[in-house]
């Protein structure tokens, strides 16, 4: 992206992750528009390219997106030639962007003394599943293992079986999003001090911000927060509801909207002791729970939602793809783009969020092809088209 209007039009971001984490830091900081080089080995590219739950044509229906906006450089990192033109790049560069094991930048002569002895106002994000520092530091760390650690998994699932997992990768997202916020809140800060820093963002501390009040609670009241299925404990009614032909889900936990839903149902809910109040119904949150599914169990989702929206109760559908690909706000607010591919054609994908009144981020390609860029980067910081070729023929690009 060149739009000047874009708020971080200007920046130049070097992104030397794989899968999902740094390049959806890197894919964040471009979507606002940053112009962002990814960088990947040339005989063994981000597997990333090929991941995805379904495939289209043999083609990855995930890396139009993680790699949205995104140059591809390719460069092995693992031989001197190969280091020697990250150098060159990162002198460039506003932020450098990294998910590899703590320790493999400095085994390579990249690390943050080095780059920032060639550029003192870099940015360095990296992300790793358990920080840069610590007894565990060197670990390898997945994201299932970091929501693990960090107390997410545990919570999730029904309470008389194994915990289960998010059909996403959770830990990842969440850690991207962190080193972004990180990486913003370093670069604003270079604008006082003239310097970059490193932001150190480990999946199992992403994980843990998002836990609320679980470690408080067994260290000041001794209790564990177990898992719950659908439910969020002593908090009702709020959980997921059947209907004849789907389920919906309602939120009526607080006084006031509790009475609207008892008065929409025809029930005298709101005058009885057991519901009247946010701890009665957390006391009595199973048998309220039965109540309202039987109320909507014999309803279509259409007449819930009418009813619901109708009396101001909070309540909305349970949406796969499918349903969001035809909702009538998602396509308002444009939360659902259209992006040309060479080989698929329109992929639609997540548009860009959050959005900026004035200086909106968006979508200009779709991930691109392996190397598709090499040739223009590496002549924008003078090396010519013979040594190009010989480095290509050495396997460093």
């Amino acid at each position: 992206m060149t739009d000047q209007k874009s708020p971080l039009a200007g920046l130049r971001v070097i992104e030397l992750g794989q899968l999902i984490a740094g390049p959806f830091c890197a894919q964040l900081l471009g979507d606002f528009g940053t112009e962002v080089i990814k960088i990947e080995a040339p005989d063994a590219p981000d597997p990333a390219r090929g991941w995805g739950a379904a495939k289209k044509d043999g083609h990855s229906l995930f890396w139009p997106i993680i790699a949205r906006n995104k140059k591809s450089l390719t460069l092995n990192l693992r031989e001197p030639e190969g280091q020697a033109l990250l150098k060159q790049l990162a002198a460039t560069a506003d932020v450098l962007v990294e998910n590899f094991r703590p320790g493999t930048l400095e085994r390579w002569g990249l690390g943050p003394d080095v780059l920032h002895a060639l550029n003192p106002r870099l940015v360095i994000a990296r992300i790793s599943g358990y920080g840069q520092t610590g007894p565990e530091s060197a670990k390898a760390g997945y994201a299932s293992v970091g929501e693990a650690k960090g107390g997410l998994r545990y919570m999730i699932g029904e309470p008389d079986r194994l915990p289960a997992r998010a059909g996403v990768s959770l830990g990842d997202t969440m850690t991207g999003t962190f080193a972004a916020l990180g990486t913003m809140m370093a670069l604003f800060a270079r604008e006082r001090t003239g310097r970059g820093q490193v932001v150190d963002a480990a999946i199992y501390e992403s994980v843990m911000a998002f836990i609320e009040s679980i470690i408080p609670e067994y260290a000041l009241a001794g209790q564990i927060r177990e898992r719950t299925g659908p439910i969020l404990p002593r908090v009702a009614p709020s959980g997921v509801y059947p209907c004849a032909d789907g389920m919906v889900i309602i939120g009526a936990n607080q006084d006031t909207l509790f009475r609207r839903l008892a008065s929409m149902i025809g029930a005298d809910w709101a005058d009885d002791p057991r519901f009247a109040t946010h701890d009665g119904r957390g006391d009595n949150q199973h048998e309220l729970d039965e109540k309202i599914a039987a109320w909507t169990g014999e309803r279509t989702v259409d007449d819930v939602l009418s009813q619901c929206e109708a009396n101001g109760v909070p309540c909305g559908p349970v949406n796969t793809a499918r349903e969001m690909l035809e909702d009538a706000h998602i396509k308002a607010r444009e939360a659902i783009i259209r992006v040309a591919h060479p080989m698929l054609g329109e992929v639609p994908m997540q548009g860009v969020f959050p959005k900026l009144s004035d200086t909106p981020g968006r979508v200009d390609h779709a991930g691109p092809a392996l190397g598709a860029d090499t040739a223009r980067i590496l002549t924008s910081i003078g090396v010519d088209a013979s040594e190009q070729a010989r480095l290509r023929e050495k396997g460093i690009i």
